[in-house]
């Protein structure tokens, strides 16, 4: 069963920008959320409490009045306390006020119920009511009923809610001003995310430019250097093999062009396919070497770019069964020869080990997948990630006839992981071996 913050976190954003929102928008509501309560359960009762108190006074006043004084005084009395106390009064002769057990639930009119009832007494009748903002209070007096009309401002403060639009108004506009300023300050973060993320896919980032923050600021200097001396190590590097592979394969050439100058014998046979052997070794030591050397990426056709390196590689080994299935298009940008060399190493190991081999191209919402499957003896799960290590043959006893450097897979995962995605190997469903290269979209 998840824990309680584990279940919490399923609801909160998981970006910077969100997260950063909710810091500012959290203490905002929980702050007004406590003003809006002291306001309207202490300072609002409280305030409206003593002015319904006033008011109330007032009523008691006038209905002692109405019962104390002669009624040929009253009418002037009305009159001359409807001017002082500037409220409305009318007297309705003989009537009477039905009992009432109809209780109001606004804060204002219980308070001022509860006033008036202990003002006026137990055994009198009252009622009170709203005449648009204003209060209606009726009162029984002895000999009929004591009508007081009263303004909305000497009962409660006026407009309680004039001070929440305030309150959620000005919170709207401090809100719509974070959001821009956060999102002013989150913007240089994700370009500098994008550009990592580019730059570990081997994809050009050719108009990064440090600013924001202070801190932001170092972070992507700091990237722009990291890049630099990776392109400049990777630039070296291949300028030297490039030296290493030119010295190395002139003295191979001059062997070459002496063997093919004698005449034919099985010591000449045996000669040339040891160069020749060397020269693939060569090539492949070179390779890995260089990695993803000084390629480009390219927006490519991937599916064309697997059925043409599935179709050459079975064309190089006859009489065995290679497959290729996918759609029939599919645009990534992808550095195309580094990528098509991957494929052909995962396909000739796939061919060296069984006699049916398909490939298969397929994607989802992240990653483009192409899956290599054999009907081969397969590898243990224990010893595949082992495949993986450079000059490494799980068959010990394999010699260097058979051909193969131990370099292929180790290839073909710098490539992929130059791409910012991997190889994994699994079961096949043909009974070998399954590789498939991961690449991210």
């Amino acid at each position: 069963m998840a824990s309680p913050s584990q279940f919490i976190k399923r609801f909160l954003p998981r970006g910077l920008f969100g997260r950063s929102l909710i810091i500012i928008v959290a203490p905002m509501v929980l702050l007004q959320g406590v003003v809006t309560y002291v306001f309207f359960e202490r300072d609002l009762d409280t305030t409206t409490r003593r002015l319904a108190r006033d008011v109330a006074g007032d009523v008691a006043l006038l209905v002692t009045l109405e019962d104390s004084t002669p009624a040929l005084e009253r009418d002037a009395l009305r009159k001359l306390s409807a001017r002082q106390l500037r409220y409305q009064i009318t007297f309705h002769d003989g009537d009477r006020i039905a009992p009432t057990t109809a209780h109001s639930s606004n804060t204002i009119d219980v308070a001022l119920d509860d006033i008036i009832a202990s003002r006026v007494g137990s055994d009198r009748h009252f009622s009170t009511s709203r005449i648009g903002e204003d209060f209606d209070i009726k009162v029984e007096t002895h000999d009929g009923v004591l009508e007081v009309v009263a303004p909305r401002d000497r009962v409660t403060v006026a407009g309680p809610d004039i001070f929440i639009l305030w309150m959620v108004g000005s919170a709207l506009i401090l809100l719509a001003i974070a959001i821009l300023f956060l999102r002013n300050q989150v913007r240089p973060i994700e370009r500098l995310a994008r550009a990592a993320e580019s730059f570990g896919k081997g994809r050009p980032v050719p108009d990064f430019k440090p600013y924001g923050a202070t801190e932001v600021r170092r972070a992507a200097q700091a990237f722009l250097t990291m890049r630099e001396r990776i392109e400049r190590h990777v630039n070296q590097r291949t300028e030297m093999l490039a030296g290493v592979s030119h010295d190395i394969k002139t003295p191979l050439t001059r062997m070459k062009l002496a063997l093919a100058m004698m005449e034919n014998s099985k010591d000449h046979a045996e000669l040339s396919a040891d160069i020749a052997e060397m020269e693939h070794m060569l090539d492949d030591y070179l390779a890995f070497a260089r990695g993803e050397g000084g390629e480009a990426a390219v927006d490519a056709d991937l599916a064309e770019l697997v059925r043409d390196t599935g179709a050459a590689a079975a064309k190089a080994r006859e009489g065995r069964d290679v497959t290729v299935s996918g759609p029939d298009h599919f645009i990534l940008n992808v550095k195309r020869a580094a990528l098509r060399r991957c494929i052909t190493n995962l396909v000739d190991n796939a061919l060296k080990a069984g006699s049916t081999v398909e490939v298969v191209l397929s994607r989802d919402d992240r990653f483009a997948e192409i899956a290599v499957e054999d009907d081969g003896p397969g590898i243990a799960e224990s010893r595949r990630e082992e495949a993986f290590r450079p000059f490494h043959r799980l068959d010990e006893g394999r010699n260097l006839q058979s051909g193969g450097s131990g370099l292929g897979l180790s290839i073909a995962r710098d490539i992929a992981r130059a791409h910012g995605g991997d190889i994994v190997l699994g079961k096949s469903s043909l009974g070998g071996l399954k590789a498939t290269i991961r690449l991210p979209l």
